[in-house]
């Protein structure tokens, strides 16, 4: 790019970033005013539990840097973190296992993700709540009522069609999950589907799904972010509220409706193995010489190449490991029918699911993040002419 026209280009994104500041800031004020006050005083909860100002600190720039925005915002991701509380959620629970739930419950590390889902202004959530039987339908309807419009409805799990739905029956009324999730989903500000199950239905839905389980999206119709994974890692859950805090919207998806920036790069490229990948080092069976010397686990069944997520980065356990680093491949648990796709395969895949081979790994995935991109660019088009109509 000639010297004048990087100038140019440099002074536009200035700008941009400039107006989307403003943008941010008028947001914030806005929260401040129309959301419940906070229930915690996060930055006491913070210092109760032992984590400093300077990790906080290191945790917005870590933040920050993950939502593909630049240190400028730092303090507008410290400033949504302290107004996390204010954001009413309502979750509900349909053909699942409830580990997307247990999976935030289960830390034992105090870090600011952690402490964030700790003091979350969970309205309704069956497995927390003590409620339950007409009670909590009327904790329910009340949750609704008072937030119309203001709340983020959290869905965790698939839901079956079959029998009209009645596969799936809830509460002291019988209503089926296709009923709660249409009157709970008609007046949310935006519905978040947390794991795989409610993203693109999970196990339920996996051959021969005798009671038809779908995604939310398919079930009811509505738009839905994506929080993919069994299960999902918390980050990807509190970067995505963050975002929808510091600018009333949801961030950029990819075609499967996944947040960009916690899915828009494969498993494959952050592996701490793809060394040996490009060396052809290989792991040919468990237990061999090449896995005592943690070399690539691609001929094991490793999905990596073909799945989109940041595992390898934000890692699970406190943050010390994630599948590949324990021994076992990757199986693909974020992608839509994974486990029907990828999961029962401990070799690589056939060719008539991906074309199969070590040679066709990159091939396949500059063919997918072709089309994240593309995603990316109609999302950055779409915001350009609807904040230019505001």
């Amino acid at each position: 790019m000639a010297k004048g026209k990087s100038s140019e280009y440099k002074k536009m994104i200035d700008t941009q970033y400039r107006d989307l500041m403003k943008h941010c800031q008028v947001h914030m004020e806005k929260i401040e005013k129309d959301l419940p006050e906070p229930r915690e005083d996060f930055l006491a909860v913070l210092k109760e539990r032992g984590v400093s100002r300077r990790d906080f600190i290191k945790w917005t720039s870590a933040m920050t840097a993950a939502l593909m925005l630049p240190p400028m915002f730092r303090p507008m991701v410290a400033k949504a973190a302290e107004n996390f509380s204010r954001l009413p959620i309502i979750w509900l629970h349909f053909a699942e296992c409830t580990g997307c739930s247990e999976a935030f419950l289960r830390s034992s590390y105090p870090n600011v993700d952690n402490i964030l889902l700790e003091t979350i202004s969970l309205e309704y959530h069956e497995t927390l709540m003590a409620a339950s039987g007409y009670q909590a339908e009327q904790n329910l309807e009340k949750a609704v009522k008072d937030f119309s419009g203001k709340f983020i409805c959290v869905i965790e799990g698939g839901i079956p069609r079959g029998l009209h739905g009645k596969y799936l029956t809830l509460g002291p009324k019988g209503k089926t999950g296709i009923e709660v999730a249409k009157e709970v989903a008609k007046k949310a500000a935006a519905v978040l589907c947390i794991g795989t199950c409610s993203s693109f239905g999970g196990v339920q839905a996996a051959s021969p799904n005798p009671t038809d389980a779908v995604s939310v999206k398919k079930a009811i119709g509505v738009s839905t972010v994506n929080i993919a994974g069994c299960p999902p890692n918390a980050v990807n859950f509190t970067g995505t509220l963050l975002h929808y805090l510091m600018f009333g919207a949801l961030p950029a998806l990819d075609n499967l409706g996944r947040p960009i920036w916690a899915y828009g790069k494969r498993i494959h490229d952050y592996c701490e193995r793809r060394p040996h990948f490009d060396a052809s080092e290989f792991v040919e069976e468990w237990g061999d010489q090449g896995a005592l010397k943690g070399w690539c686990l691609y001929k094991m069944g490793c999905k990596g190449p073909y799945t989109y997520a940041n595992c390898g980065k934000v890692r699970f356990n406190d943050g010390i490991s994630w599948p590949i680093m324990a021994g076992h491949g990757c199986i693909g648990c974020t992608e839509a029918d994974f486990w029907d796709t990828m999961a029962p395969y401990e070799k690589p895949l056939p060719d008539k699911i991906y074309g199969g081979g070590e040679k066709t790994v990159d091939n396949i995935g500059i063919a997918l993040t072709g089309v994240a991109v593309a995603g990316v660019a109609a999302h950055a088009v779409a915001s350009g002419i609807r904040h230019k109509g505001e």
